[in-house]
């Protein structure tokens, strides 16, 4: 069993990897606006707003965070290793590119196989010229679908996978079959269903889509709790909750997606009262965990989904 490398930390066994929120994002922004205009943002209050998050779980119990932030969403290795000297959070730190349709110009001519490459230089030697190493891939897809360099990055994530071993996270549209098409591809390409979580499915409550994806072997991602904009948490409780009534424990994942810091126009802060007014890293304790004690979810499946499923995943 291979360990899981952490940031700023001495790699663990996934046995010790204890109540892991599995996709949480300390900081997000636009990597080429941040290059050309930085004095539009303010790292000192960025690390605040992190720490004062990371502190605030840990003391609910929280003991490791896996954050998925990669190229195309501000991937920083050192910013993430000072909230870890301040907080002593474990945390996971990923490769890969998010990008919707096209992918850089640095990439026109390049082959799938010189992407995966860069993927497996993260894992194997170090991100951003450090010795912190990533311990999963991170791919997306979304409203325009599996475009053509969306496909590469997804079969280069399974090349790198098949070298290295490491899981696969998506971030997927719950609303056009992305899920399932990345599911298919990778699967397609050899990688192991139960190494990949397909994200945010808990966007939709068309439980017959989740449940197809997790038939096969998947992850699945209910894992945008407080982003109301996509689906109310109500909607979203209901979902878990049936999910888990029907045997489908063994399968779910379950997160916020939070960002500590976000720079995107739709997520300014006069817009989270109307679009996410709960949305928290904290919200899964203030919300989720006792709406499925109060409705007979036992402590042994909470265990399972947010310590045993992620042990499994990174095993």
């Amino acid at each position: 069993m291979q360990k899981i490398p952490l940031v700023g930390k001495e790699p663990i066994e996934p046995k010790d990897m204890g109540f892991t929120l599995i996709h949480e994002h300390l900081r997000v922004f636009s990597e080429a606006v941040r290059y050309q205009w930085p004095h539009l943002y303010n790292e000192e209050e960025e690390y605040k707003n992190a720490v004062n998050e990371v502190k605030k779980v840990m003391q609910l119990g929280v003991r490791t965070i896996v954050d998925p932030t990669v190229m195309g969403l501000g991937r920083d290795i050192r910013f993430m290793e000072r909230v870890v000297k301040a907080t002593g959070v474990n945390l996971i730190a990923g490769t890969g590119i998010y990008i919707y349709v096209d992918l850089p110009f640095y990439f026109l001519g390049r082959s799938v196989n010189e992407i995966a490459d860069l993927f497996i230089h993260d894992i194997k030697v170090g991100i951003q010229n450090t010795s912190n190493k990533a311990g999963f891939i991170k791919i997306a897809a979304d409203e325009p679908g599996i475009t053509k360099d969306v496909e590469a990055v997804i079969r280069a994530a399974a090349i790198a996978h098949k070298e290295t071993k490491v899981p696969i996270i998506t971030h997927s549209n719950a609303h056009n079959n992305t899920g399932m098409e990345q599911q298919r591809i990778l699967m397609e390409e050899g990688v192991d269903p139960g190494k990949i979580l397909i994200g945010h499915l808990g966007d939709s409550d068309k439980i017959d889509y989740i449940k197809k994806i997790a038939d096969k072997g998947s992850f699945v991602g209910l894992d945008r709790y407080g982003l109301d904009l996509f689906l109310p948490v109500d909607k979203r409780n209901e979902t878990t909750l049936r999910l888990i009534k029907e045997g489908y424990v063994d399968r779910l994942m379950i997160s916020q997606d939070y960002c500590c810091t976000i720079d995107w126009g739709t997520a300014k802060p006069e817009f989270k009262p109307k679009l996410a007014p709960k949305w928290s890293m904290s919200l899964i304790f203030e919300d989720v965990i006792p709406y499925l004690k109060k409705n007979g979810v036992g402590e042994d499946i909470i265990d399972k989904i947010f310590k045993e499923n992620p042990k499994r995943f990174f095993s």
